[in-house]
């Protein structure tokens, strides 16, 4: 079932390289399920725990999708992609963030995610002049969805992004439902949500099933995010590319210290489920960790890897633009 060359537990190791020589290492634990909900590879701990962070958004917009909080909101296939991204604070996503906050009624004040600078360089310039906002913020549609089940519970959204408000406990009801487990360990998001910490195992299941066909929730969440994979991150995030390259057959998902979620159809295993954590957190190791995962399984189609060869080998270059290393990962 396997091949020759693939082993069910491998030590996957990021190398950053100075020249030829390797200056730093970044350790990646993950695991690979297959349809059957057998892991068919895992480096590290497959129950390692750790906070889900961003990677959670599908589920987390899942349950304003079945509250039909969506539906009376009004809210679109692209704006239910922007409640599912870490997006880069382009104009688009902006601008659709602030249709969704006008179809809901309410404005920047409401939105508890803070504001940060767009993480695409063209769009923080040009916003500096005029001052950052909470549409500017990675996490602004998921907000967005956030305040949707607010006003379908008609609940006053202030401090929605409390563990004890209507609205979170709707949420925590909807992950409890597809992970099976209730006592989760919680922590507080970036955007001041409360994001819950849980096993590897059940991240890579959690993402299987967005194409499980289980859930008519998950299945809305993920056709808008392979219809519109702009809106789930932008110019040149890998998110999008992947979604993109997989042209419906896949989606991943980033979060906050290098989490990494995602699911794939396949011939060969059936629905592929990954999750993984690069340990020290650090994003510069994600990409290249999950596309060696995939070129080890040989998931990607010759074309689809061929739109993703940048992430497979990460090139470095100094404040000169000299070329002066590698980010690449292997196993051993």
């Amino acid at each position: 079932m396997f091949g020759k060359n693939i082993k069910r537990k491998m030590k996957l190791v990021c190398n950053v390289t100075r020249k030829k020589n390797i200056e730093s290492q970044h350790m990646v634990y993950a695991v690979v399920i297959d349809g059957d909900g057998k892991i068919i590879f895992s480096s590290g701990e497959p129950e390692h725990i750790t906070c889900i962070r961003s990677s959670l958004k599908p589920f987390q917009a899942s349950a304003a999708i079945l509250l039909d909080a969506t539906k009376s909101a009004g809210f679109t296939k692209k704006e239910i992609a922007l409640m599912c991204a870490s997006h880069n604070g382009e104009e688009i996503h902006v601008q659709t963030a602030k249709s969704m906050a006008n179809k809901l009624g309410f404005d920047e004040s409401h939105y508890e995610c803070g504001n940060h600078a767009p993480y695409d360089k063209m769009s923080s310039k040009k916003a500096r002049h005029t001052g950052y906002t909470a549409f500017h913020n990675n996490c602004s549609g998921k907000h967005s969805g956030m305040l949707a089940i607010a006003k379908k519970l008609g609940q006053n959204p202030k401090n929605y992004t409390s563990k004890n408000h209507p609205v979170q406990r709707v949420i925590f009801d909807q992950i409890a439902k597809l992970t099976g487990s209730e006592e989760n360990s919680l922590g507080i998001d970036g955007c001041s949500a409360p994001t819950p910490f849980l096993s590897l195992i059940q991240i890579g299941k959690l993402f299987q099933l967005l194409v499980a066909k289980k859930y008519c929730e998950l299945t809305t969440t993920y056709d808008a995010m392979i219809e519109y994979p702009y809106l789930v991150a932008g110019k040149n995030r890998f998110d999008t590319d992947f979604i993109e390259a997989l042209n419906g057959r896949g989606i991943t998902k980033v979060g906050g210290e290098a989490i990494r979620g995602a699911v794939i159809k396949t011939e060969q295993y059936g629905p592929i489920g990954i999750a993984q954590k690069v340990l020290d957190g650090n994003q510069r190791a994600n990409e290249p960790a999950i596309m060696k995962i995939c070129n080890h399984l040989n998931l990607l189609l010759p074309n689809e890897n061929k739109k993703l060869d940048k992430y497979i080998t990460k090139k470095l270059f100094n404040h000169r633009q000299i070329h002066i290393g590698n980010i690449e990962a292997v196993l051993i």
